[in-house]
């Protein structure tokens, strides 16, 4: 390899290490812009009973198809403030469609980073509807310098990870279980 080859390899790998390390840890797992958001997904130690849930819903091959999506991602902890019961209820077979209407109420059909997102927020004056695959409208505002999102029975959750690029999208972990209207 000539010495050109080998610092113009040299430079690549250099760059493709930094635009990964860019990504933040989640999890304690890294967070991959060139994996899609079920390969991450499975990584991160405060996502296994979101992972559980997506598998129970059916919704693996969804969130691995191209997208691109922005996934509010609750952690573990959030699925666990839940009245008690409310996971094991919901990842029963005979309850699927009201899992996947949980689910898919954290996720939309379009790549929302958080700089565009306080955009939105900003032109419509404070606060911005977000309509989601599962046909919820979340109100997107700033509390504090964080993004929160309000779901349609008043919960507030807030984004504590934002921005983790995904092959397919956009996830943006957050601390509270996003519920449909009932």
């Amino acid at each position: 390899m000539t010495k050109f080859h080998f610092a113009t390899a040299a430079v690549a790998a250099f760059v493709g290490t930094a635009a990964l390390a860019a990504n933040p840890m989640v999890g304690g797992a890294p967070m991959y812009a060139n994996k899609n958001i079920v390969e991450n997904a499975v990584n991160s130690a405060d996502h296994t009973t979101l992972v559980a849930a997506v598998k129970a819903a059916g919704l693996v091959d969804t969130l691995a198809s191209d997208g691109p999506f922005t996934v509010f991602a609750p952690t573990n902890e959030a699925f666990a403030d839940l009245a008690a019961g409310t996971v094991d209820t919901l990842l029963k077979p005979e309850n699927k469609a009201a899992l996947t209407k949980v689910l898919t109420c954290h996720v939309v059909g379009a790549k929302a980073m958080s700089d565009a997102i306080q955009g939105m927020i900003a032109d419509d004056g404070g606060m911005h509807p977000v309509p989601t695959l599962g046909g919820c409208t979340l109100q997107a505002k700033m509390t504090d310098g964080m993004i929160t999102l309000t779901d349609e029975r008043g919960r507030v959750a807030r984004v504590t990870i934002a921005d983790v690029e995904q092959s397919n999208g956009v996830i943006h972990v957050i601390d509270h279980v996003l519920l449909p209207a009932m």
